[in-house]
């Protein structure tokens, strides 16, 4: 068996090395397709372990409350809703004062959006949010500043903290602090800048890096005094089970609203489904993109193993002359084609990592290498050089010897 595939190989290459150019440009389409799949792959993967640590990171200690809106996709998670879609809540301070008091409970923070636009003297921005919340929000979301630091006690009076972009967008400049702007032609001043944020789980549905944050009562005189919470964030101390705690939460809502169950409560996983789902369906859209590269490689491999079989007509039949079985004839071409798949494969898997690596430096995200994806780089490419390359080679095997010999005499 090693001597006969040794025959194979030696036959292959110089069969190859004769259609040298066809050849190249055939294992350059396969290159292509793995390429794809395997840049792919190693991107999700990197997603996906952010995601997973940034889970682990919140699981343990993060609870978020929405309302439970009539449109069943509003209460899901895994349809990510805006805040400003819930435009009546039945979540009110009153449930906030009781959440504090549950064991096991850190800290509690509420947050609304308050509609409006904001706007410097210079400029106003096409896209911004106007997000009202308490001081505690920074420990809870665990955001860290630029610049400046987070509204408090002392500070929550006609002041706000903005994210680096709106920064931009209303000032020209990232250093901001002390400027002031309009909301609703009241003017607020800058007390803090935001970092970039690079998070790929976005709980709060808000982005942040277009958000000017005002204190709670600040956001409730825009709201003509009302509070329409629209979300509550709940941090768990070190030691609380975040299960027990999910449990009481919903005991002291169901209790706060006569009975109703009009609010729902994320944990965990729960969080990440937002994200998570969208990163693994992008992946899924790219990854039937890119087999249909790998198809085309594939269909470059059958067409020229076809004309192979049509040109060495005269050596198939004087080989099977001689006593070459079916058999042999297919596993010579079959040969023939994993040598190209698998090339090309290699090249394919090493192009992928150098995509996914230059990929990486435009998102926040790095790929990760596994040996599962070197595993179906391989599987992907001995695949298509079986799959394509078979109807050829029993097309070659099926040629009668005589006819071969009489056409090409």
């Amino acid at each position: 068996m090693p001597v006969l595939f040794s025959e194979h190989y030696r036959t292959a290459r110089q069969s190859l090395d004769r259609a040298r150019v066809r050849t190249m440009l055939t294992m350059i389409g396969v290159a292509i397709g793995v390429a794809s799949v395997t840049a792919i792959l190693a991107l999700s993967s990197g997603v996906n372990r952010v995601l997973d640590r940034q889970v682990t990171k919140l699981g343990g200690s993060l609870a978020v409350i929405r309302p439970q809106a009539n449109n069943p996709t509003l209460t899901d998670l895994s349809n990510p809703t805006p805040l400003t879609a819930y435009t009546t809540s039945p979540l009110t301070e009153r449930d906030v004062a009781a959440l504090q008091k549950l064991p096991g409970v850190s800290s509690v923070t509420p947050i609304m959006t308050v509609s409006g636009s904001v706007r410097s003297r210079v400029a106003t921005p096409k896209e911004s949010t106007i997000v009202a919340t308490t001081p505690e929000f920074i420990k809870v979301s665990k955001f860290d500043i630029f610049d400046g630091q987070f509204i408090d006690e002392q500070t929550r009076v006609n002041t706000a903290v903005i994210g680096m972009q709106l920064s931009i967008d209303l000032f020209g400049t990232e250093q901001s602090v002390g400027q002031r702007f309009y909301i609703r032609g009241q003017p607020i001043t800058v007390v803090g800048i935001l970092k970039r944020q690079n998070q790929p789980i976005n709980y709060n549905n808000i982005d942040f890096d277009h958000a000017a944050i005002i204190s709670f009562e600040s956001g409730k005189l825009f709201n003509s005094g009302v509070a329409q919470i629209q979300q509550i964030n709940v941090k768990a101390t070190d030691h609380a089970d975040i299960n027990q705690l999910k449990s009481s939460i919903e005991k002291t809502l169901t209790k706060n609203h006569d009975g109703e169950k009009d609010a729902e409560v994320f944990i965990g996983k729960e969080i990440a489904k937002p994200s998570s789902n969208l990163f693994n369906f992008i992946s899924v859209a790219m990854t039937v993109i890119a087999s249909v590269s790998l198809l085309v490689g594939g269909v470059g491999i059958m067409n020229i193993m076809l004309v192979g079989v049509s040109e060495r007509t005269r050596e198939i039949g004087l080989r099977k002359a001689v006593g070459a079985s079916n058999a042999t004839i297919v596993g010579q071409f079959l040969v023939e084609s994993l040598i190209i798949s698998i090339i090309g494969g290699i090249f394919g898997f090493l192009g992928g990592y150098l995509i996914a690596f230059a990929v990486s430096l435009a998102i926040p995200y790095d790929p990760s290498f596994s040996w599962a994806i070197v595993g179906w780089a391989l599987v992907l490419s001995v695949g298509v050089g079986v799959i394509f390359g078979l109807y050829p080679a029993i097309r070659a095997a099926r040629k009668d010897p005589i006819e071969s010999l009489r056409r090409y005499h």
